[in-house]
């Protein structure tokens, strides 16, 4: 049955237990699984810091700021005499590449999270449109049976 179309499972679900079933049972066994909320999953402190870390990274206050102390960095290290960090700035290379290996796995926990919200409510968004699909069927299955006696009434 996996390898069927969605539409051709709801018509087979309709056409197999329109008999033993009423709609809302026929609804219930197509959605096994409630429709879940993300408010239930409880964030882990870690989780927290990860998103803020991510939020405050992916902005243009970031950029801005970083940009600054970049540029004040080597200018303050260019032109004083006995510098911590002369021309080549190896020590702001050293802590560029240990921000960037700290930063890059916290933003990647971020993704990982928004990922899977975002599966959740793609798999929210398939039940409740699989649910409005064998409603609406049900309901033109009604129609046509109403078209049908109507038909049979002008007939007579």
């Amino acid at each position: 049955m996996k390898n069927l179309t969605h539409n051709k499972i709801i018509k087979e679900i309709i056409e197999n237990v329109r008999d033993d079933m009423q709609d809302e049972e026929i609804i219930h066994l197509v959605l096994e699984k409630p429709i879940s909320s993300n408010k239930q999953e409880k964030e882990t402190y870690g989780q927290k810091i990860a998103d803020k870390i991510a939020h405050f990274g992916g902005s243009w206050h970031f950029i801005i700021i970083f940009t600054v102390l970049l540029i004040s960095w080597m200018v303050f290290n260019h032109f004083i005499k006995d510098s911590i960090d002369p021309y080549p700035f190896i020590l702001l290379n050293l802590i560029l590449s240990c921000i960037a290996a700290i930063q890059a796995p916290i933003i990647m926990m971020s993704q990982n999270r928004q990922e899977q919200k975002d599966r959740q409510r793609n798999e929210n968004d398939y039940k409740v449109n699989l649910k409005t699909e064998i409603i609406i069927q049900d309901l033109h299955n009604k129609l046509d049976l109403i078209l049908e006696e109507l038909e049979k009434i002008n007939q007579e």
